[in-house]
Parts: C-alpha cells; structure tokens; sequence
C-alpha cells in the first residue's frame, strides 16, 4: 500500500490524447506573454488520460500550458478522478509555467516575431517580470497613500503572487545554461524556482544542490527528438539524489503516457535511484515539490486518503494496482 501516485507535471486534458487540432489548447500562441491564461479553463475531465493515469495508481496530476511561450500560464493541480474540473482540483492555480530553450524560439522565429534568441526568451520574461512589480508597487503605494491606483491589468496581477513568492515558478529549460539562465532571472525577482525537465542537470547537480533548486525530471521514457534532448538518460534521477537535489519524476504526458509514471520510477531505480527514492520521486517528493504536501503524497493521518494497494513490488514490471482510492472512495 502507497500513497497515490503524483505527475508532477504534464499536459493531460489540455493536449488531449488522440484529440488532434480539436484537442491542442496547451499554446495561447498568439502571444509570448500570456500569463493570464489559466490551464484549468483548458482541461478537458473527459481526455481518457485522467482514466489510464487512475487505473495506474496515478492520482494527482499538475497539468497546464506548454512551453511555446516564455510566459506560458497558470499550471493548476487536479485529481484524476471526476467529470467536472471544478470538482477535481487541489489547487488552481498550483504555478506560473515559464519557458526557455528552443521553444518559444521555434514557435515565434517562424511567425517572425520576438523572441528569436534565447536572448529574447529570456529579455520578454524579464519585461513581464518588471512591469508587474511595477504595477503592484504602484496599487500598495495606492493603497496606503491615497490617489489613484493604476489600471487593472489581468497580466500584471497574474503575476503578483509568483513576485510574492507565493506561486512557483515552474521553468521549463533542458540545457545547463538554460537551467542557469532560469536562476539568474529567479535570483533577481526573488521566484521560488523549480526547474522542469532538467535533461542536462546531472552534469550541474553539485551547483544546483548549492542553491536548493529542485528539478521535475522527464520525460524520460522517450526519444531524443530535439538536440535538448540528446543527454536524456534515466541515469539522471539517480545523480540528482546523490548530490542532493530534491526531484520529482514527470511523464509530460501525452508525450509520454501517464499510465507508464511507475515504470519510470521502475527504470530509474534500474539506473541507479535507490528504491524508497524512486517511489518518493513520485509521492512525497512529487508533493513537496509541487507544495501539495499538506494534501497527498503520504500516508499520514490528517492528509487526504488517495491510496493504491499494488498486487506487487511497485517498481516491478508485471505489477499493476489491486485498488485505487481517491478521499477514501474507492475510485479504481
């Protein structure tokens, strides 16, 4: 018996699986800044992904925008049980999506539109950042002094609580310099920073220990489809943990499908992770990351009762869930 298991960041409901054009409002693409958009009002309960990710013991999910745009939207937590969203969510939302990397390159670069550059990437986060710290000092100046405070912008006050602190900031950056370039701009506004997908921190895991920065790692259950990718290994998970770096494991699913979240635990122990660590990648550690720990990711009493009773060994290949109890009902 285990505590339901996390993905701690994917895209099902947003991308839909076998969805086609119908299915794809993971990129508001007709902006780089867009943190405004909430993935909740994307999420389709009915994507049979939510269903596949249960029947596997997954039972919490952060999902939301992908990366097209360097300012992509609100990530929100769901369970995967329900047929209304509303009634599916631990928290909406649970984080701002930032983006670096070839992405939001790739996507702009063809419509001719900034940013170009990992420079430009990393210029228009920056732009946002600082315009909204300059709007919500000049509503507090308001608010304590009397005049008038500034025109309501949906952007700037989606914005506040990641300048707060009080909202992660989930980075979605593979090469180590992206992985820098994601701190940098976090050191300089103060973000609680978690980076997502991480494929080349192995090779800074001692430096990104030294600053406490927690990584999302995956998917890694898939090809090296893009140069970002070409040092993807399962080996990662377990480099992490040896330097000490709190990590999570994520399908990124629909690239990976969410049903498969413990044979990636399964085959990162085979690289190396230790076993207790593999399942806490994708329990405890998943809800520490997510800051869903007072919520879901143990076994303890005053946390919600999502529980998975397995027919086997977790890690094992051949073992599926006997039972899956999403607040003490049985769902599975």
């Amino acid at each position: 018996m285990t505590p339901g298991l996390i993905d701690a960041h994917c895209h099902i409901g947003v991308f839909e699986d076998a969805g086609g054009e119908m299915g794809e409002d993971g990129n508001e693409a007709s902006d780089p800044v867009t943190p405004h958009m909430r993935g909740l009002d994307a999420i389709n309960p009915q994507d049979r992904c939510f269903a596949d990710a249960r029947r596997a013991g997954v039972t919490t999910v952060v999902t939301g925008p992908g990366s097209a745009n360097p300012v992509g939207g609100q990530m929100a937590a769901l369970r995967t049980d329900g047929r209304r969203v509303d009634d599916m969510v631990l928290r909406a939302p649970a984080a701002m999506k930032f983006a670096m990397g070839e992405n939001p390159k790739r996507v702009y670069a063809g419509r001719k539109a900034a940013p170009f550059t990992r420079m430009g990437t990393a210029a228009l986060i920056r732009e946002a950042l600082f315009q909204a710290r300059a709007y919500g000092a000049r509503k507090e100046r308001a608010a304590r002094h009397g005049g008038d405070p500034p025109d309501y912008n949906m952007k700037w006050e989606s914005l506040l609580p990641v300048l707060a602190g009080a909202m992660p900031a989930h980075i979605h950056a593979h090469r180590a310099d992206d992985i820098f370039t994601a701190l940098r701009i976090a050191r300089e506004f103060a973000l609680n920073a978690v980076v997502v997908h991480g494929t080349d921190a192995a090779s800074v895991a001692d430096l990104l220990a030294a600053e406490r920065v927690p990584v999302i790692a995956g998917p890694l259950l898939t090809e090296r489809s893009k140069p970002e990718l070409r040092n993807l290994s399962f080996a990662l998970p377990a480099a992490l943990y040896r330097a000490g770096v709190p990590a999570a494991l994520c399908t990124d699913a629909p690239v990976v499908p969410p049903e498969y979240l413990p044979l990636c635990a399964g085959l990162a122990a085979k690289a190396g992770l230790p076993a207790e660590e593999a399942l806490r990648a994708v329990t405890a550690a998943a809800a520490d990351i997510t800051r869903l720990d007072r919520r879901v990711g143990r076994l303890r009493p005053g946390l919600e009762a999502d529980i998975v009773v397995w027919r086997g060994p977790l890690l094992s290949l051949e073992t599926a869930p006997a039972a899956v109890f999403l607040l003490g009902r049985r769902a599975q």
